[in-house]
């Protein structure tokens, strides 16, 4: 688990890993976290297998030059690699293009967000507005390699560039939606505050406080104020 290997660490860090871990680590609760993951993704893609597939052509009529999906390694629950996948969004030389456009970057810490980015198609930004573009998580889910709720999983690039602190929102299954996935203006919210929202997601997560956030996550996909 390379990505969770702790130098010295500080004490501070210390006791809050400790705390995340001793706290609300229930096996019953993941029994049932793991269990409710499977019914819903199973019975959501079955659902939606033929709007996936009709989301699908209509990104290689918009754009023919790539797949219609898009798989990318993302670090899940102790640092462990797996392949994400998504809806292609963006040009097939998005991450080529990556680096000529860092110094617009508009989060802060690791993380690299851009409004009306040029690497995103046209079909893209319709995707992204209602959150489409993440319905092929549903796979990861029912694989495990993901939950519905949990911390959203960085890039390895943006792992690296984490303190041992900000590493502790590995230590759980990462999600499709969360606390920060959820809120208001979601991109304006600073990285540590982030990281926070997670720990404390991780510390004090409960069944009922997933399905609060799964209630919710429509509702902010509809209002779209995150991307």
């Amino acid at each position: 688990m390379p990505y969770l290997e702790y130098g010295k660490i500080d004490e501070a860090t210390e006791k809050r890993l400790n705390d995340l871990i001793h706290n609300k680590s229930f096996r019953s609760y993941w029994r049932k976290k793991r269990t409710f993951d499977l019914i819903v993704s199973s019975l959501l893609l079955t659902v939606a297998i033929v709007p996936m597939g009709v989301v699908a052509v209509a990104i290689f009529i918009d754009d023919p030059h790539g797949n219609p999906f898009f798989k990318q390694i993302r670090i899940g629950r102790h640092g462990e690699e797996f392949y994400m996948y998504k809806f292609r969004t963006m040009y097939v030389d998005a991450e080529q293009r990556k680096a000529e456009l860092m110094d617009q970057n508009e989060m802060d810490g690791p993380v690299f967000k851009i409004k009306d980015d040029p690497r995103i198609t046209r079909l893209g930004k319709v995707l992204r507005k209602l959150s489409i573009d993440e319905l092929p998580q549903f796979f990861n889910v029912f694989a495990g390699h993901m939950s519905l709720v949990g911390p959203r999983p960085p890039l390895p690039g943006e792992v690296e560039a984490y303190s041992d602190y900000q590493k502790l929102r590995l230590i759980v299954t990462p999600g499709i939606t969360c606390d920060w996935q959820i809120a208001d203006n979601r991109n304006d919210i600073p990285f540590e505050e982030w990281v926070e929202m997670d720990l404390n997601y991780i510390e004090n997560r409960t069944a009922w406080g997933d399905l609060k956030i799964i209630f919710k996550t429509p509702f902010a996909m509809l209002s779209a104020t995150g991307r």
